[in-house]
């Protein structure tokens, strides 16, 4: 009988020399999230930017007892010709006075004689840049995180009962959103903040309802932006509705508001975080741009769009005063976006 000889491996019997597939791991979206976001150099400097800023925000008391320095502190107007610190010339003439804390003369009303000038000299009015750069950062957060968390809870809110109910209630507030965009936002934001930013004594705004001060601009930029969050929202809830884990939840008897904020809700939260860290540096250029027009937070209140109005008068031979609030606006703007952008991509599961 000839014999008939079996390549290995035909007849269960593996090759001496066969590659052995590697493992196949299942990860979770947590895991792929935190894969992809690694791999974003980008959005790491943007994290860091972020947390330096906060850093310096939180720390600004203490920078200002440090330099002997608070911000209402005012010092005497002078004329100079010459950088403070490093003695550069500014130019054969100047357009405007330029504070000198160096010359400060000791008695004058205001004067304050000790301590440091990191960015060399004063604002407009004569207090501490540096110091106010600090605390206007304060301000910027404050201003930027607050009417994110109004634009959050508006518009998830109205998001989530417009997708999953669709009907009526669907078109009375798709209708509402569409009357907010047709609104001249900026016209009425300035409007509102100089009618009620600006108050005489004894005098109310609605009747009470609006109070000068941070917590108005606050209000104003979350209330007339939450419809942008609530078209996102809706449409992912309109698409998760229908999904089989939703039947499986209503076949089990679980009410519409458990569905809604237990079982969608969590399924709508990328998007969530995603914009949000996209809105927060368009509030601050929003607090900024106010701030800038007079119409912001109070003056007695840091704010770096306040001190990019300061400076238009001074900057072009003093230009640190521009300098230093548009670098740390720019920076911070810029982080967040990196950070949004990153966080975009790493819940994006088409991301390469």
């Amino acid at each position: 009988m000839a014999k008939v000889d079996v390549e290995p491996g035909l007849l269960g019997e593996q090759a001496p020399d066969a590659t052995v597939p590697a493992e196949i791991i299942g990860r979770s979206p947590g895991q792929l999230f935190r894969r992809r976001f690694r791999k974003d150099k980008w959005a790491y400097a943007g994290i860091g930017i972020v947390i330096f800023m906060f850093v310096l925000a939180v720390t600004a008391p203490l920078f200002a007892n440090w330099v002997g320095h608070q911000p209402d502190d005012i010092y005497v107007r002078e004329m100079t010709s010459t950088f403070p610190v490093t003695g550069i010339p500014l130019g054969p003439t100047l357009n405007a006075p330029v504070f000198v804390p160096e010359r400060c003369v000791p008695g004058t009303e205001g004067c304050v004689q000790k301590g440091w000038f990191l960015f060399g000299a004063a604002d407009n009015t004569g207090r501490d840049l540096f110091v106010r750069t600090l605390y206007g950062a304060q301000t910027s957060l404050r201003v930027g995180i607050g009417a994110t968390l109004i634009e959050m809870g508006l518009g998830v809110f109205f998001g989530v009962i417009a997708g999953f109910y669709r009907g009526k209630v669907d078109t009375v507030i798709s209708r509402m959103c569409d009357i907010f965009f047709a609104l001249p936002t900026l016209l009425l934001m300035l409007g509102i903040s100089a009618a009620c930013g600006a108050q005489r004594p004894g005098e109310e705004c609605l009747g009470g309802l609006l109070q000068p001060g941070e917590g108005l601009i606050i209000i104003l930029i979350g209330f007339f932006a939450w419809p942008y969050l609530a078209r996102i929202i809706r449409g992912q809830v309109l698409s998760l509705r229908e999904k089989e884990f939703i039947e499986a939840a209503r076949s089990l008897g679980a009410s519409n508001r458990r569905i809604m904020f237990r079982d969608i809700l969590p399924n709508v939260l990328a998007p969530i975080i995603v914009y949000a860290t996209l809105l927060i540096p368009t509030n601050i250029i929003a607090e900024a741009s106010l701030s800038f027009l007079g119409l912001g937070v109070p003056p007695d209140v840091p704010s770096w769009g306040s001190q990019l109005a300061a400076s238009t008068s001074l900057y072009r031979d003093a230009p640190w005063t521009l300098f230093v609030p548009a670098t740390f606006l720019f920076l911070t703007t810029l982080a967040f976006n990196l950070v949004g952008d990153g966080l975009r991509d790493a819940f994006d599961p088409k991301t390469a």
